[in-house]
């Protein structure tokens, strides 16, 4: 009940306001800490205690990470940290959508650069600090004029900090970031992500976060890329450009990206179409994107998911979500007589299909009016 009557508070906040006070009060480890069943998963050959994770875009400066893995996610993303601290766009960049269950922000890669996120990590090393996947997502400063070498800065000198490095090239709000999906600029980026990895001294799994916004040629080009270059993970989605016809709120003509449930079906479609390109033999998938909940969570898992992300639905229903999605996708799995995570996986690889059985689950096991 308190943790619910703290996230009505946050909701009195403008948004950009109440993610700051967020991120502050984790820092301080202060939010519920629920025991939760053990779903564990091995991804990229590391070990995950339950699929659910923190995507990126939430601990942009690497402050908080323990305090969000006590929340019960078997994973934290940090970042998008960019080499050199940038202000991001003007504000206000943020907006909440209650009425769609949605955000759209323009944040623009806002950070305090990659030498304060090693900082914040460094501390984080000496002290006690909570078990739990970290993974860091770096990306490009808006004005550089070598994108891909900013990745290689990035890399060299984060990776050492994290158990999984993802570069970040769907942001819509960084101008020119996208174009680097393309095949040759896909293929020079990997090639800078692995120099910044040797720079660093250490081996770590490489992903790449692709926008939802890409046509099924780009995708097919993609999966291909990441299948010759031995990528170890690709993110299926950040946030969307289009704006569906199904939106309600007055803020829904702001520009940047849109997340949330409006984001959940499309980037389920993306995340079933690398699998049947990639099937079992390639790249893991980890799929975000709307998801609210545990069947969601599921639904994206048999679509082709190893792992599942969520953030918008954090901002808007408050730190007791991701212990909900763990123990909803855990009664699920048992109600489909599932042993594990890796059994579920792209059983159902077809994204209409994969969605309408984990509601229909949903709704016979009480779940889901």
């Amino acid at each position: 009940m308190i943790w619910r009557f703290a996230a009505g508070l946050a909701h009195c906040l403008p948004p950009e306001a109440a993610h700051r006070a967020a991120v502050a009060t984790l820092r301080r480890k202060i939010g519920p800490k629920p025991a939760l069943p053990s779903r564990p998963v091995t991804v990229a050959g590391l070990h995950f205690d339950n699929p659910i994770g923190l995507a990126a875009g939430f601990d942009k400066n690497a402050e908080c990470a323990d305090g969000a893995l006590r929340l019960g996610f078997g994973h934290v993303e940090l970042g998008t940290v960019t080499p050199l601290p940038q202000p991001g766009n003007p504000r206000p960049r943020v907006f909440r959508l209650p009425e769609d269950g949605a955000v759209i922000n323009r944040y623009g890669f806002n950070s305090r650069g990659m030498d304060v996120a090693a900082g914040n990590l460094t501390a984080r090393q000496r002290g006690q600090h909570q078990t739990g996947i970290v993974g860091i997502n770096v990306g490009a400063n808006k004005t550089s004029e070598e994108p891909t070498d900013d990745y290689r800065k990035a890399v060299g000198r984060l990776a050492s900090y994290a158990d999984y490095v993802t570069l970040n090239i769907s942001s819509p709000n960084t101008p020119g970031l996208r174009d680097l999906q393309t095949d040759a600029n896909l293929q020079n980026l990997i090639a800078a992500g692995r120099e910044g990895l040797e720079a660093a001294g250490c081996e770590r799994p490489l992903f790449v976060k692709l926008a939802p916004d890409l046509e099924p040629g780009d995708i097919e080009a993609i999966c291909a890329r990441a299948m010759t270059e031995g990528i170890d993970g690709l993110i299926a989605t950040n946030t969307t450009i289009s704006r569906p016809d199904s939106l309600r709120s007055a803020h829904q003509g702001e520009s940047g990206g849109l997340s949330g449930a409006p984001l959940f079906e499309k980037s389920t479609r993306v995340l079933a179409m690398m699998y049947g390109h990639l099937g079992d033999n390639g790249p893991a998938l980890i799929g975000a994107g709307g998801v609210a909940n545990g069947w969601q969570a599921y639904a994206k898992i048999l679509a082709g998911a190893s792992l599942v992300q969520l953030y918008s639905a954090l901002a808007l229903q408050g730190p007791e979500l991701p212990g909900r999605v763990v123990r909803e996708l855990d009664l699920l799995l048992g109600a489909d007589g599932v042993m594990d995570i890796a059994a579920a996986r792209g059983q159902i690889p077809d994204a209409d299909r994969a969605i309408q059985h984990a509601l229909h689950l949903a709704q016979s096991a009480g779940l889901q009016d």
